[in-house]
């Protein structure tokens, strides 16, 4: 395998504040903590170390989780013990954490959702070279109570979309669906997945993962942990009583005196000032009530809280004093929202680093105003490692069609457009003629003025006229030598979309099953290598 990297400022389809913090240009400073590199986490451990976590109800939560992840129908491999050892090692003061997170998505979703955790690995292992006296975790939160179930439902395999119909009348949140629903599902993965060993092999542990679970979280934690727990990733699900009971101060503070809300958009608006989009809507309450079918918002009207459906109806109601008592005594029938739930995260776990895409870390940034209001650190924001994997019929076709990755980065049309230039026999622009056409109507434009100045209208017309024709000519140039080179624009088009899919990165298309089927646990173990976060820019793999 070869490695090389594409600075993320050359990349078109990033955001602007990707970009920007990626770079740690100093516009962003104020809105982040420690700059991201090896030497800060010598801060971030001293300051987290300041904080208390309760490491016992911690590590209680996370065995009986693994507990729960071992029954009649599931058995899991034995390697992943190394992720129970993890947990043991977390009840010391010693043992810190570097986390990322995702949202269930079906068989993992994109190639994205795997970067992460191989970059949080990387990330650990790497922190513990550096810092000898310590212990670093990979965790990786599920975040399950969100209701978004059209993210999460399908993934692109083999140019083919496999899609999880939710049944009729099911809502609430993803997390917390019924996994029978999934077997037509399955049935379709096993299909396109072929016969081959590795497919049957790697088919094996998502389907035993996905029967042996009633609860669909139960079933992407088990899936997760065993594709990585041998890895020593500790997965970790919040939805919890005991884990919600650390969160409760807070969400008593957010019911009674909304502070969030302010917080995080006095921090949007400077950030707009800066030219920065806001991310997550920020409301008066950031709970949602979370029950079996049910994840509804929480409001305040006229001194009474209330929940409201998606559709609007009022579903529940409470004085100040049944709120606070039914907080405290089920937590985990509220679920925080977007905005809160960075700091549900920071509470439970000893974490010094969050881990994940662009588009994460930009909300992150709104969020710190909000951790030093309620005394809690906040962590290094890390950007996960995004990656390109180039196969070598791809690398083969593109050395023979004399292109080079970095062309594929434009527009397809001006990449053809350019292709046709470069190998046509006879040139394809006319910017020289139209010059030519230009320097003529100025001359004649200079004697029509002298002669008749209302003629200046008729001249540019004429000269206007003439210089579409000449494009019109040169499109039907273009079109001819591309009939003639159809299938070497094919080609190019056909590379355009398979690496760079919808002009966008592969990464947020394709699933992680083809590469898998192909090279086995070496696909891991490149990643896991080669994924460090603190080195930043596009990850290009060529086979």
């Amino acid at each position: 395998m070869e490695i090389t990297r594409i600075p993320f400022s050359h990349l078109p389809m990033l955001a602007k504040m990707d970009k920007a913090y990626s770079a740690q240009e100093s516009i962003l400073r104020k809105f982040y903590k420690y700059p991201v590199d090896i030497q800060s986490f010598r801060q971030v451990i001293e300051d987290k170390s300041k904080e208390f976590i309760n490491r016992q109800i911690l590590v209680s939560a996370l065995k009986k989780q693994y507990a729960h992840l071992q029954n009649d129908r599931f058995q899991p491999n034995s390697a992943t013990k190394i992720a129970e050892t993890n947990i043991d090692k977390l009840i010391s003061a010693n043992t810190f954490t570097v986390t990322t997170a995702h949202q269930p998505s079906l068989f993992t979703g994109p190639l994205y959702f795997i970067y992460k955790i191989c970059s949080t690995i990387h990330l650990a292992k790497n922190l513990k070279e550096h810092y000898p006296e310590n212990d670093f975790v990979p965790v990786f939160v599920i975040g399950g109570e969100d209701h978004d179930f059209d993210e999460v439902n399908y993934i692109n395999i083999f140019n083919k979309k496999i899609i999880w119909h939710k049944p009729e009348n099911v809502k609430g949140s993803v997390g917390m669906m019924k996994t029978d629903s999934l077997s037509p599902v399955l049935a379709e993965l096993k299909t396109v997945l072929g016969e081959s060993d590795a497919a049957k092999t790697v088919f094996e542990v998502i389907e035993k993962s996905y029967t042996s679970f009633d609860i669909y979280q139960d079933a992407t934690q088990a899936l997760i942990n065993e594709l990585f727990g041998k890895y020593g990733l500790v997965v970790i699900n919040m939805n919890d009583a005991d884990l919600k009971r650390l969160f409760i101060p807070i969400m008593k503070q957010e019911i009674l005196a909304q502070p969030s809300k302010i917080l995080v958009k006095k921090t949007q608006m400077a950030l707009e000032s800066l030219g920065y989009k806001s991310q997550a809507h920020a409301r008066d309450i950031n709970l949602f009530y979370l029950r079996e079918n049910t994840r509804d918002r929480i409001v305040l009207e006229n001194n009474t809280y209330k929940t409201i459906s998606s559709e609007g109806d009022f579903q529940k109601i409470w004085t100040r004093e049944e709120i606070l008592k039914e907080v405290e005594t089920t937590p985990q029938y509220f679920s925080p929202n977007v905005v809160l739930r960075p700091l549900f995260q920071e509470i439970v776990l000893p974490n010094l680093a969050y881990i994940g895409g662009g588009g994460e870390l930009a909300y992150w940034l709104e969020r710190k105003t909000q951790f030093d209001f309620v005394g809690v650190n906040f962590p290094m924001l890390v950007r996960r490692n995004s990656v390109l994997w180039l196969d070598k019929g791809s690398r083969d076709k593109m050395g023979k069609l004399g292109i080079q990755l970095h062309d594929l980065l434009q527009d397809t049309d001006a990449l053809i457009k350019q292709y046709i230039s470069k190998i046509a026999t006879e040139p394809m622009s006319m910017e020289d003629e139209k010059k030519e056409i230009e320097m003529v109507f100025t001359k004649v434009l200079t004697k029509a003025l002298s002669i008749d100045p209302t003629l200046e209208k008729s001249v540019l017309a004429e000269k206007t006229k003439h210089l579409q024709g000449i494009e019109m000519i040169e499109a039907k140039l273009l079109k001819a030598e591309k009939l003639k080179n159809e299938s070497s624009i094919n080609q190019i088009k056909a590379l355009a979309h398979k690496l760079f899919p919808g002009g966008g990165l592969q990464e947020r298309v394709d699933n992680f099953l083809p590469y898998y089927i192909k090279q086995g646990d070496t696909f891991f173990d490149v990643l896991l290598e080669n994924l460090n976060p603190l080195e930043q820019g596009l990850m290009v793999i060529s086979e």
